[in-house]
């Protein structure tokens, strides 16, 4: 006797977007392969040995593979972290829009999907009509944006400091006058700062210059916007802190993928009048993503102790970088006003061995030297603090040697 059809089963008018963070997420991260536990530098517990324990000496942050993301995914939205947002609004957004605002010592910030958007939408908007924007030669904006500033908002940038990274006083002092003093004077809008400066090795800008660079502005009604993608290894390296960076400038953008292990994203800060309503900006950009929470879910805990981590890592690359000085092979250099940047040469091996061998004991080093002095680019992240100093000077002894 065949049976009767199966009730329909009927449910609730759930919010589709909690049920995907709590069910859908949980459960895709179940089809992980099952392992041995281990736990990672900050103390959570790992479904992988594997995961969590390479040195990777790339990466501004800690690298995540796709399974490691999946796995702080997992854990947030378990730890009931994650809220839904709609359209790149409230939920786990907000709640990170007002952490970094607060960090900052801003009054209000706003998410955007990349850096590249955020620099764009404030410097855009500092300007209003006066189109005319001063910015570094080696900036971001200025060299990997693809002139999007004047083919989409008319702004016209001019380059200064070109092989540098600091903008003198007297230098822009000479491109203000000059802008004022032609037939048609044309206003200085925007002056737009970026520190670290990723095109010079992560060097920072000159704290002194950079207090009388941004006083002379303010006193010509010139608007103010820092790109600190990087900001936040600053403190460590200039003794300045975040905020004191932060207050010289009306608008900064900080990176929430570069140090705090996002999947992609920005945060852009500033007084509350000027976030107010920027939020329709950046629709209008395409930059409203639909769900935008899972880009973030990990972010809120890095940010909690990146500093003190960073710090950390630096404690043991110098322990390193010291060990490896012992042995003549290996010779150090560091960037002048450097952040997060150390070089390494080796003679005796290819470089693309030694990097073969590297990888194949945990460490992860640049793919290629560069060109000029075939330097590999060492990046100082809190990976490094994954191995005792010893120990990990001893994988690059024994990589050496075959």
């Amino acid at each position: 006797m065949t049976p009767p059809p199966a009730k329909a089963l009927t449910t609730p008018d759930l919010d589709r977007r909690r049920f995907l963070a709590a069910s859908g997420l949980a459960a895709t991260v179940s089809l992980l392969p099952a392992a041995a536990q281990a736990t990672d530098p900050d103390g959570a517990t790992v479904s992988s040995p594997a995961l969590f324990s390479r040195v990777d000496f790339t990466t501004d942050g800690l690298g995540l593979n796709p399974r490691e993301y999946a796995t702080r995914l997992h854990e947030a939205v378990m730890a009931g972290a994650v809220e839904a947002d709609g359209y790149s609004r409230g939920g786990l957004i907000e709640k990170l829009e007002r952490r970094f605002a607060e960090r900052l010592g801003k009054q209000a910030a706003m998410f955007v999907p990349t850096g590249t958007l955020a620099n764009h939408i404030a410097i855009r908007t500092l300007a209003g009509s006066d189109r005319r924007v001063l910015v570094q030669a080696e900036s971001h904006f200025y060299n990997d944006s693809g002139d999007c500033a004047s083919t989409l908002s008319g702004l016209n940038l001019v380059p200064l400091a070109a092989g540098e990274s600091t903008i003198t006083l007297d230098e822009l002092k000479h491109w203000v006058e000059r802008s004022a003093s032609g037939r048609v004077e044309t206003k200085v809008g925007v002056l737009s700062i970026e520190s670290p400066v990723r095109r010079r090795d992560h060097q920072m800008v000159d704290f002194d210059e950079l207090q009388r660079v941004c006083g002379y502005a303010r006193e010509r009604g010139i608007r103010l916007h820092l790109d600190g993608a990087r900001m936040f290894n600053l403190p460590r390296h200039s003794g300045r802190s975040v905020r004191e960076h932060a207050a010289l400038f009306d608008t900064v953008f900080v990176s929430l993928w570069k140090h705090f292990n996002g999947m992609s994203g920005a945060i852009l800060a500033g007084d509350a009048e000027f976030i107010e309503g920027l939020y329709h900006t950046r629709r209008m950009f395409g930059g409203s993503l639909p769900h935008a929470w899972p880009d973030v879910a990990p972010v809120e805990r890095y940010l909690e102790h990146y500093e003190r981590d960073y710090a950390q890592a630096w404690q043991s690359a110098d322990r390193f970088i010291a060990l490896l000085r012992s042995d003549a092979r290996f010779k150090i250099r560091h960037v002048p006003n450097g952040t997060s940047r150390f070089f390494l040469s080796a003679t005796g091996v290819e470089p693309a061995v030694l990097g073969e061998r590297l990888k194949r004991r945990g460490v992860i080093i640049p793919g290629n030297v560069r060109p000029d002095s075939g330097e590999f680019s060492m990046e100082v992240n809190p990976t490094i603090t994954r191995m005792a100093p010893d120990a990990l000077a001893r994988i690059f002894f024994d990589a050496m040697n075959g």
